[in-house]
């Protein structure tokens, strides 16, 4: 039987026990149909309950350590260490805002389509990050622009 340790492991990685079937989108299958449209919602969903579940182990764990360290070495270290953890924890939570928009593009038919060129982007990408808005060239021009624009 899976411990909850094992869960986390396995949902941090982004491959959920939903998916363990073998599964893996193709360019042999039409373009997000519907098993693609499955099969990425359940990388999106077990993607944002690892996070969910994180979140939940950093929250008990500020409640039972207090920083209560006699030493001020030790308290500053403590701090530092959980300051830098409720920093994660803030990117985690953006991070679950573009995996709920994620999840919506895929339930309005958009998901798997670049919001800039409307070209698919590749699988390959999607793969490697579910969350992606656009394909690596529209995402290059992006970065470029903004490089540009943060120089003048």
């Amino acid at each position: 039987m899976a411990t909850v340790l094992d869960r986390v492991d396995v949902l941090s990685t982004g491959q959920s026990a939903a998916n363990d079937d073998g599964y893996r989108p193709s360019a042999d299958e039409p373009f997000m149909g519907r098993r693609q449209q499955v099969y990425f919602r359940k990388k999106l969903t077990a993607w944002k309950e690892a996070i969910l579940l994180e979140s939940l182990g950093t929250l008990s764990q500020l409640q039972v350590d207090s920083l209560r360290e006699s030493d001020l070495t030790d308290r500053a270290s403590s701090e530092t260490d959980w300051s830098i953890e409720l920093r994660t924890r803030d990117r985690q939570r953006k991070l679950i805002s573009k995996i709920d928009s994620a999840i919506r593009r895929i339930d309005e038919g958009e998901y798997g389509y670049c919001e800039v060129t409307g070209e698919p982007i590749s699988l390959a990408r999607l793969e490697a990050r579910p969350i992606a808005t656009m394909t690596v060239e529209a995402q290059e021009r992006h970065e470029r622009h903004e490089k540009i624009s943060r120089d003048e």
